[in-house]
């Protein structure tokens, strides 16, 4: 299940799944993007089932699930991933707007962990990916509300990870932090800025992090994968010295989230952009020409292990060879 399965990396990561030959249930508010993106599972190789549901309500989500599971059996895997947000100082934001967003973009996470784990507990098994950001740890201006509920988001997944460590469950919950993507919200989002609203570069595929997040849904013992240089540098910094990037983001990050010209798309805080009056947006947003197909730092990061035992062989050989050295160079006594 994917929830936010319409456009962007929702998108993105149902067609992954489908290239597996998954079944995926679709989950999102836009009957446009919906269809498409059945349409895209169903040619990729997968089964599609097509739940529309707004995720702030949590009998609607509950009953999602059990639709799902009337019609698939089961749930192996459930991604949280759909989110709104406003792009605009916390002064400018208003008390509904700010809590549509954490409706949407925390409790909709929460909502669906709660139906997942209702259909995973009983059998002991299955994977509960969160679709985070490297904003679940360092909050940035123009964002607050967004930030406030990944952070929001992130302390809950601890605390969930722990309640299954301590239970000895079969459940999993990891977490996925994502860079700047190259997704439609930035044309949709409600936007207060002067200009139109755009990612930090650098700017990422949406396929990149949809790759992320399948394997993250077969590695799910792992607590947390991290997506992007950016993500892997934002987040050391942040642990080394959040008080000098504060200074940094305050200086650069205003201009950094937007661009030249006015903000022309729909906004989706409470209304689909994609729905009955709208159209399909896709997964890609208008920044494919800046945009990279691939993470050296996500390789990497899946191959930690083997680079660990590269290093450490590598660190070995060239210790071995300053001793012979050493030797060599010795005197005879």
């Amino acid at each position: 299940m994917v929830t936010g399965a319409s456009g962007g990396v929702g998108r993105a990561a149902a067609r992954a799944f489908a290239a597996r030959g998954d079944r995926v249930a679709l989950l999102a508010r836009g009957r446009e993007g919906l269809a498409a993106a059945a349409d895209e599972v169903q040619r990729a190789g997968g089964e599609a089932l097509v739940v529309g549901v707004d995720v702030s309500d949590a009998k609607a989500v509950d009953d999602a699930a059990q639709q799902v599971v009337d019609a698939f059996g089961h749930i192996d895997v459930w991604v949280n991933n759909a989110f709104t947000g406003v792009f605009a100082p916390f002064t400018e934001v208003g008390p509904d707007e700010f809590r549509r967003v954490t409706e949407v973009t925390y409790l909709g996470f929460v909502f669906g962990t709660r139906a997942a784990l209702r259909h995973m507990l009983p059998r002991d098994r299955g994977t509960i990916v969160q679709v985070g950001s490297a904003l679940a740890y360092r909050g940035i201006p123009l964002q607050s509300a967004y930030c406030g509920a990944k952070h929001a988001i992130q302390g809950f997944n601890e605390s969930l990870r722990c309640e299954l460590l301590h239970a000895r469950s079969g459940v999993r919950t990891t977490m996925v932090q994502l860079p700047g993507l190259n997704t439609p919200q930035f044309d949709w989002v409600l936007n207060r800025m002067r200009g139109r609203a755009r990612p930090v570069a650098p700017v990422y595929q949406p396929e990149v992090a949809a790759r992320a997040i399948v394997y993250a849904a077969s590695h799910a013992r792992r607590r947390e994968h991290w997506v992007g240089g950016s993500t892997a540098a934002t987040l050391i910094a942040n642990a080394v010295a959040p008080g000098l990037l504060d200074r940094y983001l305050a200086r650069t990050n205003v201009e950094a989230q937007q661009e030249n010209g006015p903000h022309e798309g729909p906004a989706n805080l409470w209304e689909p952009a994609d729905g009955r009056h709208g159209h399909d947006f896709g997964a890609h947003g208008r920044f494919d020409d800046e945009a990279v197909h691939d993470s050296p730092q996500q390789w990497v990061s899946r191959n930690r292990r083997w680079m660990g035992a590269a290093v450490t062989a590598g660190a070995g050989a060239l210790a071995a060879r300053k001793l012979a050295g050493l030797v060599r160079r010795r005197p005879l006594t």
